[in-house]
């Protein structure tokens, strides 16, 4: 675990894939647009993106290609205690900062809340799960969420588990046994799905494992494509695979929807990845992907604590019509801005100021 002299250059940040930023972004605005409208209509086969949750499934599919080519050359040198350290300086901060969002609008939202049922103990209890990413799915009110003050921390929990595996596991996994677990874990996925007539699952006590059939599959299908060097070459560009991103979120419920998610989940994401990996980026939509890549993270992380008031208002005030419209539109161009915020004047210090001291060390 030891790292050599050249360890300044190992840590550098390789070259992204612009692209696969950019639709980065994309599926984290969709998953904004899904948790404001799974408010508004709850019955997922009338919501328009009712399957905005699988947005999830491909960050996950995205995060192992990612992981692949950044590290599969360098974590032997750098060492498992270095990739660690690499991993929650880039996510921890935004983890802290969506749980304190989180506990700030549980104290003093607007529009209600059950703040007053809970004491001082339970809520730092809570808040302490959520900073130190251990799962405490008490909250009956939310859903058992597994992080009641940041609900979407419940994938960042996975994310940790699946680079875990990665640093002691999986980096040094040949290729054909990458896709002998990645066969495994597809019939995980499948399972997963039958039993419970979707892929919605994992974020909650209740469907806590089918968080972990999600992660597997995609971590390690992402990962896959990436070690076999499936990167198609095609001119579709960004907007041409954004487009056949966003249509896997807005596509109807089918009879059999258990069987279209987990096609669309193994199939379809990892063909995703790999013609955006392979797509050429115009000029005119280069400074997009890059500020969709940057933002998306943050949005993702920050986005849930407007969520919770949003729901408390929906229930409490029932706007509806073009009132509802704007209320939702202007609440994600809001929650955009928001996580810029975040991003400029938090995560990106924060992570500058981590890694100097970093450096330093070394």
């Amino acid at each position: 675990m030891s790292i050599n002299n050249s360890s300044p250059d190992i840590l550098k940040t390789k070259h992204h894939f612009e692209i696969l930023d950019g639709l980065r972004g994309v599926a984290a605005v969709a998953i904004v647009t899904f948790h404001f409208m799974e408010w508004v209509i709850s019955d997922y086969s009338k919501n328009f993106i009712g399957h905005g949750f699988l947005a999830v499934d491909f960050f996950f599919c995205l995060s192992g290609f990612v992981i692949g080519y950044a590290y599969d050359d360098r974590i032997g040198k750098m060492g498992v205690i270095e990739f660690f350290k690499s991993r929650i300086i880039r996510l921890h901060p935004l983890v802290i900062l969506g749980s304190v969002l989180g506990l700030f609008t549980f104290l003093f939202d607007p529009f209600g809340g059950p703040a007053a049922l809970y004491s001082a103990g339970k809520i730092a209890l809570i808040f302490l799960s959520s900073i130190l990413m251990i799962p405490l799915p008490i909250m009956a009110e939310r859903s058992f969420n597994l992080f009641s003050f940041n609900a979407p921390a419940w994938s960042l929990f996975w994310e940790y588990v699946a680079n875990i595996f990665y640093a002691f596991i999986l980096y040094r996994v040949s290729r054909n046994y990458l896709l002998l677990l990645t066969l495994v874990a597809a019939f995980a996925l499948c399972f997963v799905a039958y039993r419970a007539s979707g892929l919605m699952g994992g974020w909650g006590g209740p469907n806590f494992w089918d968080g972990c059939a999600r992660i597997s599959y995609s971590f390690l299908a992402g990962l896959l494509v990436y070690r076999s060097k499936w990167i198609i070459k095609n001119r579709l560009g960004f907007l041409g695979i954004a487009l056949l991103l966003v249509l896997s979120f807005l596509m109807p419920y089918f009879k059999w929807n258990w069987l279209v998610e987990t096609g669309v989940v193994i199939l379809y994401f990892p063909l995703l990845v790999a013609l955006g990996a392979g797509a050429t980026l115009t000029q005119g939509f280069k400074k997009l992907c890059v500020f969709s890549g940057k933002i998306s993270y943050p949005l993702y992380m920050t986005h849930y604590a407007a969520i919770w008031m949003f729901s408390n208002y929906y229930i409490s005030h029932k706007p509806a019509g073009s009132q509802l419209f704007f209320i939702v539109t202007s609440g994600v161009i809001l929650l955009v801005g928001l996580a810029y915020l975040a991003m400029v004047l938090y995560d990106i210090p924060v992570r500058r100021y981590l890694t100097a001291k970093r450096k330093q060390g070394l």
